[in-house]
């Protein structure tokens, strides 16, 4: 049995006054390494053997502190794990698309990448995963789009929509080629004092 933690990165700036980010490179807030601090905490209880990240920062900033705390090295960074790419409307907000573009702005051709390219490179990185590094439990760092349609793709019959909290845990587990949901967006350790560990 292979095992994957899927972990959103904490939040940014750009996650609270709700700026579509996609690939720009925005940093965690303080808030957010406090939230990674947390889902670390958690993990020091758990049995993991890889820690792999997206390479964009606020996913490295996430996994470094899961990395310093749990002592689990990050095994490498991967661009198929990035967020989806947003086009046009990256570093933008609701009220800026409605001014710009009106509300129709969803069926306009903003060069958004496509769910079905995000899918096939995620999946990609997935199967790569597991045929290199079958019967390990292997915590993987990317972003919330990312992750829900992988979640998605992986397992269409469970997901036909998901939403991924900052620094939640998705534990998925495949058996034999079978993928299965253990945990979904999990954020316990959000609702606990990192004293309280």
């Amino acid at each position: 049995m292979t095992a994957i933690g899927f972990i959103r990165h904490g939040i940014t700036e750009w996650n609270v006054i709700g700026r579509a980010q996609g690939r720009t490179d925005i940093p965690l807030n303080e808030q957010g390494r406090e939230q990674a601090m947390k889902i670390a905490e958690r993990l020091t209880d758990e049995d993991w053997n890889m820690l792999v990240s997206s390479n964009l920062k606020r996913a490295v900033e996430t996994a470094s502190i899961i990395s310093e705390k749990m002592n689990l090295p990050i095994s490498f960074l991967d661009e198929r794990i990035q967020e989806i790419s947003c086009g046009k409307i990256e570093g933008t907000t609701e009220e800026d698309r409605l001014i710009k573009w009106g509300s129709s702005w969803r069926d306009l051709d903003l060069g958004m990448e496509s769910t079905e390219e995000v899918a096939r490179r995620g999946s990609e990185f997935i199967d790569e995963l597991v045929y290199l590094h079958k019967g390990k439990r292997i915590l993987v760092v990317s972003h919330g789009a990312m992750i829900g349609i992988l979640l998605q793709t992986l397992l269409p019959e469970k997901f036909k929509t998901t939403y991924m909290d900052n620094t939640s845990l998705t534990i998925l587990q495949n058996i034999d080629g079978v993928w299965d949901c253990q945990l979904y967006n999990c954020t316990n350790h959000l609702k606990t004092s990192v004293l309280d560990y």
